[in-house]
């Protein structure tokens, strides 16, 4: 296998690493779209990232790669094995990388169900698809843009639920699906349908450095590694391994992340006032905040992990007139939470303790 370009080599581009990252801690938030000119590490990125992850422990022989300390996520063959009795040893794993062809179709994503076999012989046989080879691992989409429209909507299903149930005349299948999904476009090739870019939580784009000492490290690191990958990829190895066990130290963590109802309204209060359509958002944001928590090694959420995790959520949500700003930093964005809790949302004390017959907030309340 040829080496792979270090994660934590990469120059510069702070948001789409961030945007990555928080993925790798809860894969739960729902991937993330890369959008940029070429030759900006968009892929290098991904792939870097993949190799990085930490090890993951899988039932030995499952096709599917499922978690033996998560039962309730089993495919239905570890089921059947389950409760025929057999026990279902496990080994650890690297986290597996998938890089799925434009060309795909969704047979290829999702797998078949043979249903000759199961009339002819009373066999449920099952060919595994692209979603079988991701699970707990990194999807990647080169090109998003130019996939099949129905193939982009059904992966986006598969990593919002966590499961790919494939059905097909009375018979049914299922495994888990639970990926990184990272998918990348260059938007002079065409753009995503908004109903589609809406389906990604996070969004980044970016562009080639301006500033020419960083393009010349680029050079310098690039010209390394093409030297001697194995040597260059040694040299960063302990700042990769520090990255991984921080991640895999934030992934423990992030379940135990609270929050509290001014968080809550916080949330609300941006998407809000930014006109955001839907509720979305609103979940993308509370989940990358917590994560991003959790990489800070906080159980906690603060304002500040709120706008870091807005300004990877809204950019794609955001309708904008030509001459509006293209997109808000992060200090732009705990501003406005600022300025909107100081100006309608209550203390925090009052927020939880505002249980009104119907469930709603004072505030809330007097204006019903």
């Amino acid at each position: 296998m040829p080496a792979i370009y270090p994660f934590t080599a990469i120059v510069g581009q702070d948001r789409m690493r961030r945007a990555l990252i928080l993925n790798a801690v809860d894969t739960r938030i729902g991937g993330v779209l890369i959008r940029g000119e070429r030759g900006t590490a968009k892929s290098t990125a991904a792939r870097a990232l993949a190799a990085l992850l930490p090890q993951v422990n899988v039932v030995d022989d499952c096709r599917f790669g499922c978690d033996p300390d998560k039962p309730g996520t089993w495919c239905t063959e570890c089921k059947e094995r389950a409760s025929s009795g057999q026990k279902l040893p496990s080994h650890k794993r690297t986290t597996s990388f998938v890089n799925l062809p434009v060309s795909a179709t969704e047979d290829r994503v999702v797998g078949t169900l043979d249903i000759e076999v199961a009339i002819q012989k009373g066999e449920r046989k099952f060919e595994p698809g692209v979603l079988a080879g991701a699970n707990r691992g990194l999807l990647y989409i080169d090109e998003v843009n130019l996939l099949d429209d129905h193939v982009v909507d059904v992966l986006l299903d598969s990593a919002a639920m966590g499961v790919n149930t494939v059905e097909r005349e009375g018979i049914s299948f299922a495994h888990p699906a639970r990926f990184i999904l990272v998918g990348t476009m260059n938007p002079e090739e065409g753009e995503l349908r908004p109903q589609l870019l809406d389906r990604f939580a996070l969004s980044v784009d970016i562009v080639g450095i301006r500033d020419a000492r960083d393009r010349v490290t680029i050079m310098e690191r690039n010209l390394s590694f093409e030297k001697d990958p194995e040597a260059f990829r040694n040299e960063w190895m302990e700042k990769e391994s520090d990255l991984s066990n921080k991640i895999e130290r934030a992934r423990e963590l992030v379940d135990k992340v609270t929050h509290t109802s001014r968080d809550l309204l916080s949330i609300a209060a941006l998407t809000s006032s930014l006109n955001v359509d839907g509720h979305r958002a609103d979940l993308v944001i509370l989940k990358a905040a917590r994560a991003q928590a959790a990489y800070e090694g906080r159980t906690k959420i603060t304002d500040h992990d709120i706008a870091m995790a807005a300004e990877l959520a809204l950019p794609h949500r955001i309708k904008r007139t030509p001459f509006q700003q293209s997109e808000m930093t992060t200090e732009q964005l705990q501003e406005r939470i600022e300025q909107l809790a100081g100006q309608s949302m209550p203390d925090e004390d009052e927020a939880e303790s505002s249980d009104s017959k119907e469930g709603k907030p004072k505030d809330q309340e007097k204006k019903t």
